[in-house]
């Protein structure tokens, strides 16, 4: 089969993600077969193919917002159907017996894998997946509109919990792709008043459209103190920005597996009157599916543009320089 492979990390329009020949891989005893339907474009496979985040297995194939149909499965599987659809997403794998999974904290397991990183992922016609961790994506929407759900999604609801939102409060996302414009819709449904601090004249606007109650440039204040905020751009340098913005007692969530630096932080103006700084590492499979049954029921939407699988380079190159507003999704035209 034809799929994309890193194969030399570095930037995007220079070649780091190529087209090669792979076989059809085989899936283990536990595992899924599964045809690519369609896969959603992350930055964490940005963060892959130009080596932000390390090598973990040379020359992977990235991708891990998957929807696609079981095309077969290893000899342990049971609960399964060849032509089932399903989803595939970043946790892969964990080791179920450690600390931090035996507390429900499976996301911090030491010996937890990735897919489109520790495996092969959905650039490609065919991936697999631990069936112990696919998802039973829910009915009535298409492959386009879910795909952008099993990361973007997860990671943002798991985020917004992170950010102690309180009832009806005031939360602010700083940047607005694919992640924020369906954490945004969740936490509005909820109740929340939503600001949005974001770089790109077209986020703002569909940020707008979407109900928050203002759209500001990212380095902005915005028009009233926030009880929580949740930073999705990778930029080190909007902490101390957001942490400003925060009321007495906010917490600040940092969504992104991959941030630049952030600079020197002013306790008195910063981190003073028990403000918070709270990271977010991946994700459990509970948050997977506390959120898709949340966006059935609030009827959360991703705004999607289409790419053929065959221009994945083309796509993450435009998701580098926000070309487009919400998220990308390769429709499968490889074999």
């Amino acid at each position: 089969m034809r799929a994309w492979s890193v194969v030399e990390p570095g930037p995007v329009e220079e070649g780091a993600l190529r087209l090669v020949e792979k076989p059809v891989p085989v899936a283990e005893d536990d595992e899924l077969l599964v045809r690519v339907r369609v896969c959603g474009v992350c930055r964490t496979d940005l963060h892959v193919a130009e080596g932000d985040l390390p090598v973990h297995r040379p020359g992977v194939t990235p991708g891990h917002e998957v929807v696609g149909e079981v095309a077969g499965f290893g000899a342990a599987v049971r609960g399964f159907e060849v032509g089932e659809r399903v989803g595939v997403a970043w946790l892969r794998r964990t080791d179920g017996t450690c600390a931090y999974c035996a507390r429900g904290a499976e996301n911090l397991c030491p010996a937890s894998r990735y897919t489109g990183w520790d495996a092969d992922g959905g650039y490609a016609p065919y991936t697999t997946v631990p069936a112990a961790f696919a998802y039973r994506l829910p009915g009535g929407l298409d492959d386009v509109t879910s795909a952008p759900l099993l990361c973007a999604g997860i990671i943002g609801h798991r985020a917004l919990r992170r950010s102690a939102l309180p009832p009806g409060g005031r939360l602010g996302l700083y940047g607005f792709g694919g992640s924020a414009h369906l954490c945004a819709q969740v936490a509005m449904a909820e109740g929340a008043t939503v600001h949005v601090l974001t770089r790109g004249a077209a986020a703002r606007k569909l940020a707008l459209d979407l109900g928050a109650a203002s759209a500001r440039d990212a380095y902005e204040m915005p028009p009233e103190p926030l009880d929580s905020a949740i930073l999705f751009a990778p930029v080190g340098d909007l902490v101390p920005f957001a942490l400003r913005a925060l009321d007495r007692g906010g917490t600040l969530a940092i969504a992104g597996i991959h941030l630049s630096d952030v600079p020197a932080l002013r306790y008195e103006s910063e981190l003073f009157y028990e403000k918070q700084l709270r990271s977010v590492t991946s994700n459990t499979r509970e948050d997977g599916r506390e959120f898709l049954a949340l966006a059935a029921e609030h009827a959360v939407h991703a705004t999607t543009h289409a790419y053929p699988l065959s221009r994945a380079d083309q796509a993450l190159a435009d998701l580098k320089a926000g070309r487009f507003d919400g998220a990308a999704v390769l429709v499968n035209d490889l074999s």
